[in-house]
């Protein structure tokens, strides 16, 4: 039977995302579940002595196949690691510490050893296996189809066989597949996800499209200039591909402590077998042979490996609850490390969605301009339009006729008997019109009218901030942030603007995404620079990638972005960054004082093992002890406040 590709939207489906994770659980933790049962099974049977034959070789079988499950793929992880020339890791160190209690007949305690280490595992692959997934799933958001005109009808092809030269049929809502020349009279786009423009793009005929792109108003015809392979949307996910494969991964903690622990260990252990020779009168080799294979049972750092992952389970389950998702327990000590913010504009600490910011009328009252504005934006479904048209005014309202549209410029019509122009600043000169010299100096998308040939008014539209956007900057500053930057596609003139409004130390507006990228990547090199992304739209998407720690607004963020992101704002607040920023600290503190107590318990036992004062059943309790008081410290991450 053919499997079912599960594509970025299925995924999404809460439904299918469960069951695809718990198939995965299930199989993950089968292994140690047989293992378990075996070793209860072998201990009741050892303790109660019910069944006589369960001596000799058949013990030593059932605690094998027992052992089996859990300790093959440590050892088989152990044998490639020494092949590769790396001796002193904790799979070494379990692999001769189980295999020594099987030598000296601890068969339960071998496998008990093994059976905590192999969940403890278990435990902080969970936590990685939250990072984000394949880069490839970033291709189910590729346009996959393109309507291409072939043998004298528009038929739905895949984009990648498309050549230069042919024509191709976008519909309303649908993405531009490939780059290409408008062949229709005009076209609005929304090119957000490319350039993080907030307006949307009206073109004429002749003018460039790119792939990527949503058409906005009706159905349109493009000429292709570029394969599918070179279109704009590709390029950004070659782009989020490389520099992915520059950030370096996080090594876990457990592996860079067993680099020190386990040869002092091993050497520990090899110490106490041989050295008493030379101090002891009655030494007995098997004696200090069984005391050191005890001494390395008891150094296994189930504790450690158990007590770590628990503490990023704390802080990963506290930051879900608070809306926020970390992919994986590194980027929770990845956040702490953060001193500098960038972040994109549009999406990100505004709303992205026009609304009227300023009304400025010359020869009406605001109500009755309002109105001769709001009859001509009726003929027309452009986002500005829709923003005005939200406008309440009382009164029956006035009609227009005889509307055309001036490409590229607005629209003419006849309101109550008047000629009204619509606009921008060309249409007005074009008309010979004065417009005065207070609006050059304004930043936002501006529509001006005139009214028989006068200059009635102008109305400024604007994207407005997040409602929590002066919140987000101040608590950002305020969790320790040395410097905040805003990078932006839309223009520098509105970025510079919002820029000053949030009190944003440095910004910079009209950048593709590839420039986005060059100075993330400058910022890099800056010594001691540690930098988070915080964006929502395709052309983000490399730079999340590239960033220390990529930040994405889940809400209305693009799929793109939110795969290639490491945390995920599920709220789309921005106040939410610094709580991210308080939750790691908080969990890294919570991780270390796991640490310190996991290893000094350890150390201690260590003492009474190599004294003869310890057995390895201690040695286990002594984990499981440890391992309790590091589920309740990490409990505390769930009770914490978080403001």
């Amino acid at each position: 039977m053919k499997k079912k590709k599960l594509n970025l939207r299925d995924l999404k489906d809460p439904s299918i995302e469960n069951k695809v994770s718990s198939q995965l659980s299930i199989k993950e933790y089968i292994p140690s579940i047989f293992s378990f049962v075996m070793l209860i099974a072998g201990i009741a049977i050892d303790y109660f002595d019910t069944f006589p034959f369960f001596k000799g070789w058949i013990r030593i079988v059932w605690y094998t196949v027992a052992y089996i499950p859990v300790g093959f793929p440590v050892i088989k992880e152990g044998w490639e690691s020494i092949k590769k020339g790396d001796f002193f890791t904790e799979f070494f160190l379990m692999s001769i510490a189980t295999l020594g209690a099987f030598a000296i007949g601890e068969y339960p305690e071998g496998v008990a050893v093994m059976l905590f280490y192999a969940v403890g595992e278990l435990f902080q692959n969970a936590a990685v296996n939250r990072a984000k997934g394949n880069i490839k799933a970033l291709l189910d958001v590729r346009p996959n189809e393109a309507l291409v005109y072939r043998d004298g009808d528009f038929v739905s092809v895949n984009p990648e066989t498309v050549e230069i030269g042919e024509k191709i049929q976008v519909r309303v809502g649908e993405k531009v597949p490939l780059d290409g020349i408008l062949l229709s009279e005009k076209g609005s786009f929304n090119t957000a996800a490319l350039t993080g423009e907030s307006k949307p793009n009206t073109i004429a005929k002749g003018d460039s499209v790119f792939a990527g792109s949503i058409n906005l108003d009706g159905v349109i015809e493009i000429e292709t200039t570029k394969e599918f392979k070179d279109s704009s949307i590709a390029r950004i996910l070659d782009m989020v591909q490389n520099a992915t494969a520059r950030k370096s991964k996080t090594e876990l903690f457990i592996r860079k402590f067993a680099r020190i622990y386990t040869p002092i260990v091993v050497f520990l252990a090899i110490g106490l077998t041989f050295l008493p020779y030379f101090f002891v009168d009655d030494y007995v080799f098997r004696d200090w042979l069984y005391r050191a294979l005890i001494f390395l049972v008891i150094s296994c750092p189930c504790a450690l490996v158990i007590s770590i992952p628990l503490g990023y389970f704390g802080g990963l389950g506290a930051a879900s609850r608070n809306g926020i998702l970390f992919k994986g327990a590194s980027f929770l000590d990845a956040m702490t490390q953060v001193n500098t913010v960038v972040m994109d504009k549009t999406g990100t600490v505004t709303k992205g969605v026009f609304k009227i910011k300023e009304i400025n009328s010359i020869t009406f009252e605001e109500v009755k301009f309002m109105k001769y504005l709001m009859a001509m934006e009726e003929q027309s479904t452009h986002p500005i339009a829709k923003a005005i048209l939200e406008y309440k005014a009382d009164g029956a309202d006035y009609e227009a006729t005889d509307v055309s549209e001036i490409a590229g410029k607005g629209l003419k019509g006849t309101v109550n008997g008047k000629t009204v122009l619509v606009g921008n600043k060309a249409l007005m000169t074009s008309n010979s019109i004065e417009v005065p010299s207070e609006t050059d100096g304004i930043v936002e998308s501006i529509v001006m009218v005139s009214i028989d040939g006068k200059f009635a008014g102008y109305v400024t539209i604007a994207d407005e901030l997040k409602d929590d956007a002066h919140q987000a900057i101040k608590k950002i500053r305020d969790s320790g942030i040395s410097k905040i930057i805003m990078l932006s596609g839309d223009k520098d003139s509105i970025t510079q603007q919002v820029s000053k409004e949030l009190n944003i130390d440095w910004a910079k507006g009209g950048l593709l995404p590839e420039d986005k990228l060059n100075e993330v990547e400058k910022l890099k090199k800056q010594p001691e620079t540690k930098v988070a992304f915080i964006g929502d739209g395709i052309n983000d998407a490399p730079v999340l990638a590239a960033s220390g720690v990529g930040i994405a607004m889940g809400g209305l963020g693009s799929d793109v972005a939110i795969e290639t992101a490491d945390v995920i704002i599920q709220t789309d607040q921005p106040s939410k960054i610094a709580r991210a920023i308080k939750i790691g600290r908080s969990t890294r503190r919570i991780v270390w004082q796991n640490i310190g107590l996991a290893f000094g318990v350890k150390v201690i036992v260590l003492i009474l093992g190599a004294g003869g004062l310890a057995t390895m059943w201690e040695a286990v309790f002594a984990d499981v002890g440890v391992a309790l008081l590091a589920i309740l410290n990490a409990v505390r991450l769930q009770k914490m406040k978080w403001n």
